[in-house]
């Protein structure tokens, strides 16, 4: 019962994480940039959680145990915020949607290659697990490209992509050691501080921000704050426990049921099309979840052969 509540919450993580082109759509369309909405949105995120904490009278805690695991905390500010952000926001000013869409969805392969070759000695990807993953990127890329393979290469557009595919690959397995120490929620407020931390150097750059009465206007307000309360705060949240109860690969494969809830809200609110293309993706990726979920007999049964050779 536990495990299905893991997934479910996974699943309804992406769920939201897949609405979020809309509300972001609308505050590009009121003048937003996109590192001023990522950065309102960790700022209303963070001062929610920092009240909250103080509120419930519980331990502010500001510091990690060691400098080594704060440093740890700043790089899962910059994989799952600041440098995550900008680097896929930037790939599309370079870039079809459609091709940052598919290279930033490939993380969980990536995700999965790096616990093996890191964690190698204590986690075992099994070989049914590997070409699970495989047949749900292949029906992630079928959602995607929708029945328009034809993809416009762009080196610097893809590049960036590519870079926060790796981003939030790197996100999910520092999540995975964190996690054996810190709770969610101290984790969660660090990545925010760190994201926002870190996203100053941009704005040295490229300073500014809308006037306050844009901010106030009814388009820009409601939807901000359901990207800062709901798909922030929230999601964080819920995300990085979901990482610590289902550990890296198993829950980064969730993201590729991202095309599919950003397609099924399309259709909702933009009235878009359901393509034959699009089924056939979804039933991929639904096979390729159920076969990386073996991974947990299959470790079990490695296990009782270790045992049996040990007596």
């Amino acid at each position: 019962m536990n495990g299905f509540i893991y997934h479910f919450v996974a699943f309804l993580t992406v769920a939201i994480w897949g609405s979020t082109f809309v509300f972001t759509k609308i505050l590009l369309q009121n003048g937003l940039s996109p590192a001023q909405i990522f950065t309102l949105r960790f700022i209303i995120a963070y001062g929610l959680m920092v009240t909250g904490c103080l509120l419930t009278g519980k331990r502010f805690k500001l510091f990690s145990d060691s400098w080594v695991d704060e440093f740890k905390m700043l790089l899962l500010g910059i994989t799952g915020g600041s440098v995550y952000f900008l680097t896929e926001n930037a790939s599309m000013l370079y870039t079809t949607a459609t091709n940052t869409s598919l290279i930033v969805c490939t993380c969980p392969l990536f995700a999965m290659m790096l616990v093996a070759v890191i964690y190698r000695h204590t986690e075992h990807i099994s070989k049914i697990q590997a070409v699970g993953s495989v047949i749900a990127c292949i029906g992630m890329a079928v959602v995607v490209l929708n029945g328009h393979f034809v993809l416009h290469l762009s080196p610097l557009g893809d590049l960036l992509a590519f870079g926060a595919c790796l981003c939030w690959a790197f996100y999910s397995l520092l999540m995975k050691s964190a996690h054996q120490r810190y709770n969610t929620l101290f984790i969660t407020r660090k990545v925010f501080f760190y994201g926002l931390l870190t996203i100053i150097p941009y704005f040295i750059v490229k300073p500014g921000f809308p006037p306050m009465e844009v901010l106030l206007s009814h388009n820009v307000l409601w939807n901000l704050l359901f990207l800062s309360v709901i798909a922030s705060m929230l999601c964080y949240i819920t995300w990085n426990w979901v990482i610590g109860k289902l550990g890296a690969v198993v829950a980064t494969n969730w993201v590729y049921f991202n095309p599919i809830t950003t397609i099924l809200f399309a259709w909702w609110l933009l009235d878009e099309k359901i393509t034959i293309w699009f089924l056939l993706g979804s039933l991929l990726i639904i096979i390729g979840m159920l076969l990386s979920e073996r991974k947990g007999s299959d470790t079990r049964t490695q296990t009782s052969k270790d045992i049996i050779k040990r007596t």
